[in-house]
């Protein structure tokens, strides 16, 4: 067999794209197969106690009892598949109930009713052992413009609460909070929040941060406002003896300057670069960026088609980069209009039809997120919980089957494709078919058995990494 290119001539021009190809897999690593928390819970921060948290989670399940009792109520409210084949009668249910509770899954799942009962069981479970996943104590919008003593004594009040559920193990997995922005008249206030906030923090808990905490800067429109919080995180670390690189950020996409710039182009990246890898994901602000589009109140929702444009543009710029998207949050609350102790049978039914509307357009909210691939968004009542795990849990759940499919194929695929030296050009896609699975684990949706139907093991998917997997197997 002969060659017109020889092996030098051919290392040659090679190692010069394998400089390039390395450059672009550095950029663009990937999809992160860090846990991402499925939503942040917002609250103002002079609300804020230790066990906020908890009074949630048990405020969320009193809200999803009372007004759907059963999970054939749930199924017909938000028409989940399988809605029209469930009984109606209350006896009918309650033998439905009795029978789906004694069979064992695999006989559940060949049942119509499989789907809903299983999303509203993993609803309750989840209200009662980690109803929320991130909380943002919040110092922007949902605190408000007030005196500088009584933001700063809000600050230190806050700090001594979040001290306080560290001790008691009360607080949510990720949590953190939101200062005001970096804008000309609003920045001072902004630093002087987090330097107090942070500074009472680390004496109650001898310097020590929860786990992933983070520090929200809202508004964002030029690097710079990036790159000035930087500068003060490395104050921060050293004046309190922190890790260099230990405190983290968040942005936010809220104006359509964030989009595209005065060149016309879309400064996003810029902005996550100017975090010098500090900033760790992109939120959504949905009723900000929707009015800086001329859009009026009435019409501001999370499915606007502004809305999806801006997600869309994200995507394209953050693509790959392993930055966290977050969307938005729905502003209509499943809290009924009748709020008295005792209430008529008209009233009781129109709290009923209002939560249930509410409960339904948060759903359609979330489901719309989670097919446009933005896998967390935002939560402002622990009423709205119930259509947050509603929906995540509905994903999940009906979209088990393709990707089992999907993975199972790129495994089996991969497995005898080869390494080339230490590079393997679909890890990045093999990643991206496993994060499917370990977003559905993190929060509750399937369980680790239930993903070894991949032909994947049980320690191969603890790696949380695909190309662990393929580097193990290949050694085996």
């Amino acid at each position: 067999m002969k060659f017109s290119i020889s092996e030098d001539q051919k290392e040659n021009v090679l190692s010069e794209l394998k400089k390039a190809n390395l450059k672009f897999q550095k950029i663009y690593p990937g999809d992160k197969p860090d846990r991402q928390p499925v939503h942040t819970v917002y609250g103002g921060a002079n609300l804020f106690k230790s066990d906020t948290c908890v009074k949630m989670g048990e405020s969320a399940l009193k809200s999803l009892q009372t007004y759907a009792p059963n999970f054939v109520v749930l199924a017909n409210v938000l028409e989940l598949d399988g809605h029209r084949s469930l009984p109606r009668k209350e006896k009918e249910i309650k033998n439905l109930l009795k029978k789906l509770d004694r069979q064992k899954e695999s006989e559940r799942k060949k049942q119509p009713a499989w789907l809903s009962y299983s999303v509203y069981n993993k609803i309750i479970a989840k209200l009662t052992t980690e109803p929320v996943e991130d909380f943002r104590i919040d110092f922007e919008d949902g605190f408000g413009n007030r005196p500088d003593a009584e933001e700063d004594a809000t600050a230190i009040a806050a700090a001594n609460e979040l001290a306080k559920g560290m001790r008691h193990k009360t607080i949510s997995p990720f949590i953190g909070i939101r200062i005001k922005p970096f804008t000309e008249d609003l920045k001072h206030r902004g630093v002087r929040t987090l330097d107090i906030f942070l500074t009472t923090l680390l004496e109650q808990t001898s310097g020590h941060l929860p786990e992933n905490f983070v520090i929200m800067l809202p508004k964002v429109t030029i690097p710079e406002q990036v790159t000035t919080l930087v500068r003060l995180f490395e104050v921060l670390e050293k004046e309190n003896h922190l890790q260099p690189g230990t405190l983290k950020m968040e942005t936010m996409v809220e104006a359509t300057q964030i989009i595209m710039d005065d060149e016309g182009r879309n400064p996003l990246m810029k902005i996550i670069r100017a975090g010098e890898g500090r900033c760790i994901a992109a939120h959504f602000g949905t009723y900000d960026y929707t009015a800086s589009c001329g859009i009026t109140a009435k019409y501001q929702t999370m499915d606007h088609p502004v809305c999806d444009f801006a997600h869309h543009m994200t995507k394209v710029a953050l693509g790959s980069t392993g930055i966290f998207l977050s969307d938005g949050a729905t502003n209509v609350m499943p809290i009924g209009p009748h709020r008295e102790k005792h209430l008529s049978r008209k009233q009781q039914k129109e709290n009923m039809q209002a939560v249930h509307n509410a409960w339904r357009i948060g759903f359609n909210h979330t489901m719309h997120s989670l097919i446009n691939g933005f896998y967390q968004g935002w939560d402002l009542n622990p009423a709205q919980l119930p259509m947050r795990y509603a929906a995540t849990y509905n994903f999940f759940l009906s979209s088990y089957d393709d990707a089992v499919f999907r993975l199972k194929t790129f495994v089996e695929r991969a497995a005898i494709s080869t390494l080339t030296r230490d590079i393997f050009d679909d890890a990045a896609t093999g990643q991206g078919l496993l994060n499917f699975f370990l977003k559905a684990m993190n929060c509750g949706a399937i369980s680790e058995e239930e993903a070894t139907v991949t032909g994947l093991t049980i320690d191969e998917i603890r790696t949380r990494s695909f190309y662990k997997i393929l580097q193990g197997r290949r050694r085996g």
